[in-house]
C-alpha cells in the first residue's frame, strides 16, 4: 500500500513538472522574441547585439547621446551625404516609409549617421536631411565616434580618400529598426519597398 501511494504521488508530481516546464518554455520563448511573428532577418547573437549607447553631433551641432535620439520607433540608415545614388535613394525611401507610418498613425523618424566625417560636417548634414524628410535626424562626430558606433550596429564601411574632393566611401546599406526600450529589434535590406518597409515597422511597433 505505501509502495502504490509513492507511486501515485511519484507519478502526480512527475506530471506537474512536466506540466511546470512546458508552461515556462512557452512563456519564456514569448518574452525572449515577442516580435518572432514580425522578424525576418537572422543576426548572431540576436538583434539584441546590435547597438549600443553613444554621444554624437546633431546636425544643430549640439551633441546628443542615444537616449535622446531614439525617443521614437526610428530607421537608422549609415551613410555619407557624397553618396552618388545608393545613400539618397535609400534615405528617400526610408522618408516615404516614415510618411507611411503616419498615415497609420505610426510616429516614427529617419535617423541618418555619416561614415564620411571629414566632409559631412553638422551643416552638410543638415542640408541633406532637411531635403528628404523634415523630421530626419543627421548625425555626425569625430572618426573615433563614427567608428565606434558603426562597430555597435556592426556596419562595415571604409573611407577610400585620395586626397580628392570627391572620394567615395564603401558601406553597408542596411537599415536598422530601434525602438525605444528595445533598442535595435531588426535590420532591413535595402531591396524593400517603402510600402513594405512600412508593414514590417508597423508589425514591429504593434507588438512592442
Amino acid at each position: 500500500m505505501n509502495d502504490r501511494r509513492i507511486l501515485i504521488v511519484g507519478l502526480a508530481v512527475a506530471v506537474l513538472l512536466l506540466l511546470g516546464g512546458a508552461f515556462l518554455l512557452t512563456r519564456g520563448g514569448a518574452d525572449s522574441d515577442r516580435f518572432a511573428q514580425c522578424r525576418a532577418s537572422v543576426v548572431a547573437g540576436g538583434a539584441g547585439a546590435l547597438g549600443g549607447p553613444f554621444e554624437l553631433t546633431s546636425e544643430t551641432g549640439a551633441r546628443v547621446t542615444d537616449a535622446q535620439v531614439f525617443t521614437k520607433p526610428s530607421l537608422l540608415y549609415f551613410g555619407y551625404t557624397f553618396c552618388p545614388d545608393v545613400c539618397p535613394l535609400d534615405s528617400a525611401r526610408n522618408a516615404e516609409a516614415i510618411d507611411l507610418l503616419a498615415e497609420r498613425g505610426i510616429d516614427a523618424q529617419p535617423v541618418f549617421i555619416t561614415v564620411d566625417p571629414k566632409r559631412d560636417t553638422p551643416e552638410v548634414v543638415a542640408e541633406f536631411t532637411d531635403n528628404l524628410h523634415e523630421d530626419m535626424l543627421g548625425l555626425t562626430g569625430t572618426v573615433e565616434e563614427i567608428d565606434a558606433v558603426s562597430k555597435q550596429w556592426k556596419n562595415y564601411y571604409k573611407v577610400n580618400d585620395d586626397g580628392s574632393d570627391y572620394y567615395l566611401v564603401d558601406h553597408m546599406t542596411n537599415t536598422y529598426l530601434v525602438l525605444p526600450e528595445h533598442g535595435t529589434v531588426e535590420f532591413f535590406h535595402r531591396d524593400l519597398t517603402p510600402e513594405d518597409l512600412a508593414q514590417r515597422v508597423a508589425c514591429f511597433v504593434n507588438a512592442s
